[in-house]
């Protein structure tokens, strides 16, 4: 299975640079007006066998993957007829978004990995319909960022607190908008893809007296079409969001797993939509003109079609569902800790990109925020519930930020589990924390409760196994480039 997508990958690249190795290589004996013109892909109407089908299919479906999901997520979003709670979900209509004003709840499904960090907005973009402007308030000190991811989930704008991004209006326009910058709209954010999402983050202290501070700000959070910016600010109470009725859940009840944003058997139809719509990157072509010669194969060839779709089937089990584990996300670092370098940045790394569009989509860029994964405690073993653990750092050896860093808890699902102290995640935003008498920080890690004198530091666990991740919003240099690196987690006796 990994020689074939390997085998594929290579293909493609030789394709790629045929080219240059053609310039390099020695004379040919023949005319330049004798030499013929390489073949763009295979040649069209070119008999595919199976085997190659399926190779093909393969590597279609990793590259992809994310894309379609994407995709899928602004279909259910183009269905949403007003902004409103779905359960506990923010939605809005495409080109629109909608704000909690809280953390998260713990029984949200829609996308997995959540934080009870900030309070999230999402939306959904459509800038073949119509360019959107989005509204960035003035946040005083308080830490804030929006996330502007394009299809792939690459970042595509600097809009945080991080960059020095003023208060006002921001144009986000898709790639073929040649228009004109509307009076009082601050800078034209152009996407490379017209499918993107729109995701704010905000930061929140877990304490009532910031809940009640935050609202204001939070109100003046908005996305909207062009056609209906004014220039003027538009506010609203998202506390007055309407509930939307929920649709059944599917037999056999409520799943406890994420929300499935990309289905097998409807992948390649999909793929099709995602060719025409998502602009190659350099050094793509080749995929691409692979990609479309197999839609083309099976759309002559019911034997190929059937490929395909047992091909989508296969690769889900094998090659997707194993990256959903945070231990094979990004790269192993010490401690059995696991990270991604370039989150949000990926370009042609279409492993990383895979990897962390299962197990925990909508990252922030990398220079926006470090992600820092565990499973294991510092003998291998698995984090299960039924141990006890702690996370101690050294005397000024927290995750070196600008902003904040959090260390939150998930079940085996990458949720959270429901506990007696309402506690998913401890670090900046809790001020109770205790340090050691030598100005060490230990948090206390396990599913019992702890004595009264450790509650302040404890971070509940499930029953059974659980992951944890370290967020750092506003990583410093040495975060960044990998110098600094978390502790071991330590079982106790």
């Amino acid at each position: 299975m990994k020689r074939t997508i390997i085998s594929t990958a290579l293909l493609g690249l030789a394709l790629a640079h045929a080219p240059a190795l053609a310039a390099s290589a020695a004379q040919p004996t023949v005319s330049a007006s004798a030499a013929q013109p390489a073949a763009s892909g295979p040649v069209k109407n070119t008999v595919m066998t199976e085997g190659y089908a399926r190779a093909v299919a393969q590597m279609a479906y990793v590259w992809a993957w994310p894309l379609v999901n994407v995709q899928s997520r602004r279909l259910m979003y183009s269905q949403v007829p007003i902004k409103g709670l779905l359960g506990p979900t923010p939605v809005a209509p495409v080109n629109e978004l909608a704000m909690l004003t809280d953390y998260i709840d713990p029984n949200i499904r829609i996308v997995a990995h959540p934080n009870q960090d900030v309070v999230y907005g999402f939306g959904a973009l459509a800038l073949d319909k119509e360019p959107v402007v989005i509204q960035v308030p003035d946040f005083g000190k308080r830490f804030w960022m929006y996330e502007l991811a394009d299809q792939r989930t690459d970042s595509f704008a600097k809009v945080a607190k991080i960059y020095g991004t003023k208060p006002g209006f921001y144009l986000i326009v898709g790639p073929d908008w040649k228009g004109q910058k509307p009076k009082g709209v601050r800078a034209v954010l152009r996407s490379p893809t017209n499918t993107g999402v729109v995701i704010p983050r905000v930061f929140m202290e877990d304490n009532d007296a910031d809940r009640k501070a935050i609202q204001p700000v939070l109100n003046q959070i908005a996305m909207y079409p062009l056609s209906k910016y004014t220039g003027k600010l538009q506010t609203v109470d998202w506390h007055a969001l309407p509930k939307l009725p929920v649709p059944a859940a599917p037999a056999g009840g409520e799943s406890t797993s994420e929300t499935k944003w990309v289905t097998p058997e409807k992948f390649f139809a999909q793929l099709k939509q995602v060719l025409a719509e998502v602009p190659p990157l350099p050094g793509e072509a080749a995929l691409y003109q692979q990609f479309n010669a197999l839609l083309a194969a099976a759309d002559r060839d019911p034997k190929i079609a059937e490929v395909l779709k047992q091909t989508a089937i296969d690769s889900e089990k094998s090659i997707v569902d194993p990256m959903f584990f945070l231990n094979h996300v990004g790269v192993a670092i010490n401690n059995h800790w696991t990270r991604p370098f370039n989150n949000a940045a990926f370009g042609t790394d279409y492993l990383t990109r895979l990897a962390v569009a299962k197990s925990n989509i909508f990252t922030n860029q990398f220079k926006e925020t470090t992600y820092l994964y565990q499973y294991m405690d510092k003998d291998g073993q698995r984090l299960n519930g039924q141990k006890r653990y702690t996370l101690t750092f050294a005397k000024g050896q927290t995750p070196p930020v600008t902003g904040f860093w959090s260390l939150t808890m998930y079940n085996k699902e990458h949720f959270f589990t429901p506990n007696d102290i309402k506690r998913y995640s401890t670090g900046t935003k809790n001020k109770d924390l205790k340090y050691n008498a030598d100005g060490s920080l230990t948090i206390v890690i396990q599913h019992d409760r702890p004595a009264d004198a450790q509650i302040s530091n404890w971070l509940p666990a499930p029953e059974g196994d659980f992951a944890m991740t370290i967020r750092a919003y506003g990583p410093k240099d040495q975060l960044v480039s990998g110098q600094w690196a978390p502790p071991a987690v330590i079982p106790q006796q």
